[in-house]
């Protein structure tokens, strides 16, 4: 990976201000939970101010296309930058969001104001929710295998605050209000032989995907997702969130990095996606790992929400900065509605 950035609006507030604004029914209890949630601020796309004047879903979906090509553009632009790429030079788009409908796309709207070729190729990908940062990294470098001389581009919106119903008082939403955030990320890969073409800059020295593999779990679709209807998108969101994670996910890692040689010891990096604590618990359970070595998704918790399919490029942005030794393994990891994960082994 060449280069990585994660933008974020500029409206940032405390979880007791973001709590009493976006809901109409913050009582104390709800207060009390979510400010167990592990999250202390978040950044919103708008002032908080205009969600109570949001006449309904038209309104709130063409605020999610007016911000979303704003913030996308910045994160693309600056992804870019980090990886010294021009935008002429990108082969290929992915684009992904879960938070917001786009027709054309976003990574269409945004090819000619960033300065993308017009025969550049769009992959925009929807409906995978908060695994789509995983995934999306993963289906650049199943392309760039295939064309190692081209260079990818992988860029993720997501508006969660957009989403929120005010009036639904169901478990799922008040969760979902207490833990959701906005922000845009952007990565930026090379094939292999991009990365060795002579006069072309590396830019960071980050980490090279190995391998990737997915998993969709048989009978678990009612566990995440939305109902999309006149309201919007009203979340699914479901308890079994953390038994399918401790049912299926130690297993999957355990065979995954079998088949490439490596156990659970060789691994020193863990870039997971924050679902939220009792998700993060699950996930240091099921893999028997250190006290610290989620620190970085629990920082990513605590300081913006969970992002959804922005959260784990946060948390990959984290260890890009301060990178482990030359050769050491790490393991991305991200869940999200199908019930599905997705597994990406890197190295740096």
């Amino acid at each position: 990976m060449a280069g990585i950035a994660v933008e974020f609006p500029p409206h940032r507030y405390t979880q007791a201000q973001a709590i009493g604004a976006l809901t109409d029914f913050a009582g104390p209890e709800f207060r009390r939970f979510a400010l167990r949630s592990g999250v202390e601020a978040r950044h919103t796309a708008l002032p908080l101010a205009r969600y109570a004047a949001l006449s309904g879903f038209t309104e709130a979906n063409d605020a999610f296309v007016d911000v979303a090509l704003d913030l996308g553009e910045r994160a693309l632009m600056a992804a870019l930058d980090d990886a010294k790429v021009k935008p002429s030079d990108v082969d290929v788009i992915f684009s992904t969001t879960v938070t917001g409908a786009a027709v054309p796309t976003l990574e269409a709207r945004l090819a000619s104001r960033v300065g993308l070729r017009q025969d550049v190729k769009r992959i925009p990908l929807f409906g995978l929710g908060c695994v789509a940062g995983a995934a999306g990294v993963a289906r650049m470098h199943d392309y760039l295998r295939a064309f190692p001389n081209q260079v990818a581009a992988l860029l993720a919106v997501e508006l969660c605050s957009l989403t929120i119903q005010r009036q639904d008082t169901s478990v799922a939403n008040l969760v979902a209000a207490s833990l959701f955030g906005d922000a845009a990320g952007a990565v930026i890969t090379k094939g292999a032989a991009a990365t060795t073409a002579p006069g072309r800059s590396t830019g960071r020295p980050g980490p090279r995907v190995l391998a990737t593999r997915s998993r969709l779990y048989p009978e678990t679709e009612h566990v995440m997702g939305w109902r999309i209807g006149s309201n919007g998108f009203q979340i699914v969101l479901s308890v079994d969130v953390a038994t399918v994670t401790e049912k299926y996910l130690g297993d999957d890692v355990r065979a995954f990095l079998t088949d490439h040689g490596l156990t659970l010891n060789d691994v020193t990096t863990w870039v997971c996606h924050p679902g939220g604590p009792r998700v993060i618990e699950a996930v240091e359970g099921v893999l028997d790992l250190p006290p610290d070595a989620l620190d970085a998704t629990r920082d990513s918790l605590r300081d913006n929400g969970n992002l959804s399919s922005v959260s784990v490029l946060d948390v990959l942005r984290a260890n890009m900065a301060d990178p482990p030794p030359p050769g050491s393994f790490g393991l991305m990891i991200a869940m999200g509605p199908g019930f599905c994960s997705e597994l990406v082994l890197l190295t740096w």
